[in-house]
């Protein structure tokens, strides 16, 4: 199973040879590879994987992805095992 990411292209270019476009994941930005999407144009959402924009969504699409992502990490930020701590009530994990 593959996980594709969501991203708004910010700029398109060409690198050697092929389309490239900058995208924007929530304030992180990187180069993509858009030779599967020729389609796409700067401002519409991408669906990344592996550095490939794999096809071209809408934003409407793109906030449903966000909503999932946010329920995955909430869950996953619950089902996290308190810090252990030894019988005199101090932590066990390394201090930093």
């Amino acid at each position: 199973m593959c996980l594709g990411v969501p991203g708004k292209l910010v700029s398109i270019c060409e690198q050697d040879g092929l389309p490239m476009g900058k995208v924007d994941f929530g304030g992180i930005r990187k180069d993509v590879c858009l030779a599967y999407t020729p389609e796409a144009q700067v401002g519409q959402y991408v669906l990344v994987h592996v550095g490939f924009a794999l096809s071209v969504i809408d934003e409407q699409e793109a906030e449903e992805i966000f909503s999932y992502l946010r329920q995955i990490e909430a869950a996953a930020q619950s089902e996290l095992p308190a810090e252990p701590e030894s019988q005199s009530g101090q932590s066990l994990s390394p201090s930093p």
